[in-house]
């Protein structure tokens, strides 16, 4: 989702990694149609954390990262008017890296929390083995049905005895986005089903259609966006990354985190993608500038490309079915069990992320639901885009939802996949061999996490 921090989340992420850079292009985009995609809202509401309002109305606090979009969508008005008794007020932190450790910091002393917060799906996983025992169960609350979610998505919040933490907002279903003028000057098809049966089912296919690509590519252009971008896609196809169900770290030992990483240091290696990290300006500006053909697109990226693209770009994209299916960004809404207003503050949140909010938060803010109820919404079957054109990127990313692998998320995931990025693959750019990369960037996870 959405940039929103630094990330490797939402970009409300906060991995230097496709986490961080997600806060970040959250936190910068542009909404599918013409809002913020998610990212980089700079605080804002009321500070105080009251949780009541002086006119008898009782007060809902949100503390959020980035832009959710729930206010820009208007879903806090409609609300409020359908409960006259409720005022809600956001408290929103720029970054998911500066938001993360104070939600943890607040949940470990029971202080200072809001009635509602904002779980980065980086960062779901700890909070499910760490902090349940602070947080309220959705799994029993009236109008909340784990069949309403993907299963996935459910699960990603869930506790092995059966609580609930938090209720998804979002996902990231990933497509490859591409720019259909450049394809055509490098002698590659242009229509969407054509280049997705380029690389259907195997991610080797996409970096063959890469070398392809490179033969006739136009001057000072590269395939792909960045060796993060494509590594990140990758791993996000998997059901086992970095640990395994047990919990156990397994990311050395795992021959499909090895296979993803010699992939994309063999494509960088061969001059397939940019020497750029993602979410950087000077990344934004090889956007601008039509530098590259392909990038790993989530509904929310559709968003930042519009953001940081020239005019002339729009109707130049459009977007094909990844080799496979992955996900790539999602937020959770959590209620401290201690909160002053628990059942109207769940009873919000199951309102909030109901299918029909979903599909207007899609519309309004790019956030593609995790709710599949809202994928008949003719806000998700009618969606366009600028960029895109008549591209039907709602039913496109409806089906890759439908296809995301239920994957095993670690506590220190984003860690991992940072090192990976930014200390891996994007030193083979720079001149390093693929081996050394990957010795460089164990040694930098290995020694990250036993701090």
């Amino acid at each position: 989702m959405r940039a929103r921090s630094r990330s490797h989340s939402r970009l409300r992420p906060s991995v230097g990694t496709p986490t961080a850079r997600k806060a970040v292009v959250l936190a910068a985009a542009a909404s599918l149609g013409a809002g913020l995609l998610a990212g980089c809202a700079s605080d804002s509401g009321d500070k105080s954390g009251s949780s009541d309002g002086g006119s008898g109305k009782t007060t809902l606090t949100m503390g959020l990262f980035g832009t959710q979009g729930f206010k820009e969508a208007g879903l806090y008005a409609e609300y409020q008017r359908l409960h006259p008794d409720i005022r809600i007020q956001e408290n929103v932190t720029e970054r998911n890296e500066n938001y993360y450790p104070a939600l943890v910091n607040h949940l470990t002393t029971n202080s200072g929390l809001m009635d509602v917060q904002a779980v980065e799906v980086g960062n779901i996983a700890e909070v499910v083995q760490t902090q349940a025992a602070k947080l309220a169960d959705f799994s029993k609350v009236p109008g909340v049905n784990k069949s309403g979610w993907l299963d996935w998505k459910w699960q990603q919040a869930t506790t092995k005895d059966g609580q609930t933490v938090g209720l998804g907002t979002d996902i990231g279903p990933l497509a490859i986005c591409y720019r259909k003028d450049l394809f055509q000057k490098a002698g590659l098809p242009t229509d969407r089903e054509a280049v997705g049966k380029l690389w259907a089912g195997d991610w080797n296919k996409l970096i063959e259609a890469g070398r392809t690509y490179k033969k006739k590519a136009p001057s000072g252009t590269y395939f792909m966006d960045s060796p993060g971008g494509l590594l990140n896609a990758v791993l996000s196809s998997e059901k086992e990354k970095f640990y395994d169900s047990s919990g156990n770290v397994i990311y050395k030992t795992n021959p499909a985190v090895k296979s993803a990483f010699d992939l994309t240091a063999n494509a960088a290696k061969d001059g397939l993608v940019q020497s750029q990290t993602q979410f950087q300006p000077a990344w934004d500006q090889t956007i601008a500038n039509s530098k590259f053909a392909t990038v790993a697109c989530p509904p929310w990226m559709l968003g930042y490309l519009k953001g940081k693209s020239k005019p002339e770009s729009a109707g130049k994209w459009d977007v094909a079915v990844a080799p496979k299916s992955g996900n790539w960004g999602g937020t959770f809404l959590a209620v401290p069990r201690n909160g002053k207003h628990v059942k109207e503050a769940q009873a919000f949140v199951a309102w909030l992320t109901a299918p029909a909010q979903q599909a207007k938060l899609f519309s309004v803010q790019g956030s593609f639901p995790s709710a599949p109820g809202a994928y008949s919404s003719s806000a998700v079957t009618g969606a366009k885009n600028e960029m895109t054109g008549d591209a039907p990127i709602g039913e496109i990313f409806a089906e890759a939802a439908k296809a995301i692998p239920t994957q095993v998320i670690g506590p220190k995931d984003q860690i991992i996949q940072q090192g990976l990025t930014d200390n891996g693959v994007i030193l083979v750019t720079k001149g390093k061999s693929p081996a050394d990369a990957w010795k460089t960037a164990t040694k930098t996870i290995d020694n990250n996490l036993e701090k």
